[in-house]
C-alpha cells in the first residue's frame, strides 16, 4: 500500500500485483472505507454479537419433573434411622434431575445496522494501515487447481492465514483453495468481521475491491460522506 492516509477527502493508494508478485498498476480506494480511523469498542461488540449469533442454543437439561420415575416416596420418614428421602427423581440422586440445567435458548443479539457497518470499515482500515491488504489484478482460474493457489500464496509471501476475497462466488476457487490450511474463500458482499479478524492476510481482487467500495460505502450527500463517524481531518 502507498500513501496511506487518514484524511476524509482523499484516497487510499494501492499496489496492484499480479500471481507472480510483480507490481503491475496502482489503485485508488475509497478512504471512507479503508482509511478511516478504527474504531475497535465496535469492532468488539460486532464480533461478540456474530459469535453469539452463531450458536444453537439447543443445549437441554431434564428437571425433576421431566426425568422419568416414580414419585413414590422411597421410605417413610421416621423410625429407620436413614435421612430422609423423598423421590428417586430428586435432584441428588443419581438418574435424578438438573437443577438449573441449561435449557433450549436463542443467544442472539441485535446491533444498529450503522454499527455493523462501522465495525467493517474499521477492520479493513486497521489491515490497510498494519498493510495486511494484498490488491491483485486477478483471481480467476482456468481450471480447478490447489497447486496455483498454493503457489501463488508462496510467491505473494503469505505465509499466515489467508482469507481470498472475490466480487462474486467463485466455484473454481473455492475448489481449489478449500483443501488448504487456513485458507478461506467468500465474496465481497459476505466479507465479515470474524473472518477479517481470524484471517491475517487479506487478498483481494480488483473486481472486489470495487466491490467492496459498493457494499460497504455510502453514497455522497451534499458532496460529503456521511453516516455518523467522521475520518481524520
Amino acid at each position: 500500500m502507498e500513501g496511506f492516509t487518514l484524511a476524509g477527502v482523499s484516497e487510499v493508494q494501492f499496489s496492484v500485483l499480479n500471481r507472480e508478485g510483480e507490481i503491475v498498476s496502482s489503485i485508488e480506494l475509497d478512504d471512507y472505507v479503508f482509511g478511516i480511523v478504527p474504531n475497535m469498542a465496535v469492532v468488539h461488540q460486532a464480533m461478540v454479537r456474530q459469535r453469539a449469533n452463531a450458536r444453537q442454543g439447543s443445549a437441554s437439561t431434564k428437571t425433576r419433573g421431566q426425568v422419568r420415575g416414580s414419585t413414590r416416596k422411597l421410605f417413610r420418614q421416621k423410625g429407620t434411622g436413614r435421612a430422609r428421602q423423598g423421590s428417586i427423581r430428586a435432584p441428588h440422586r443419581r438418574g435424578g434431575g438438573v437443577v438449573f440445567g441449561p435449557h433450549p435458548r436463542s443467544f442472539a443479539q441485535r446491533m444498529p445496522k450503522k454499527m455493523r457497518r462501522l465495525a467493517i470499515r474499521s477492520v479493513l482500515s486497521a489491515k490497510a494501515a498494519d498493510e495486511e491488504i494484498l490488491i491483485l489484478d486477478s483471481l480467476e482460474l482456468g481450471e480447478p487447481k490447489t497447486r496455483e493457489v498454493r503457489q501463488t500464496l508462496q510467491t505473494l509471501g503469505v505465509n499466515s492465514s489467508a482469507l481470498l476475497v472475490t466480487a462474486e462466488p467463485d466455484a473454481k476457487l473455492y475448489r481449489s483453495a478449500r483443501n488448504l490450511e487456513r485458507v478461506k474463500i467468500t465474496p465481497a458482499p459476505l466479507i465479515n468481521v470474524v473472518d477479517l479478524l481470524s484471517y491475517k492476510a487479506l487478498i483481494v481482487s480488483v473486481d472486489a475491491a470495487r466491490r467492496i467500495e459498493e457494499v460497504w460505502g455510502v453514497s455522497r450527500v451534499g458532496g460529503r460522506k456521511w453516516d455518523g463517524v467522521r475520518s481524520l481531518p
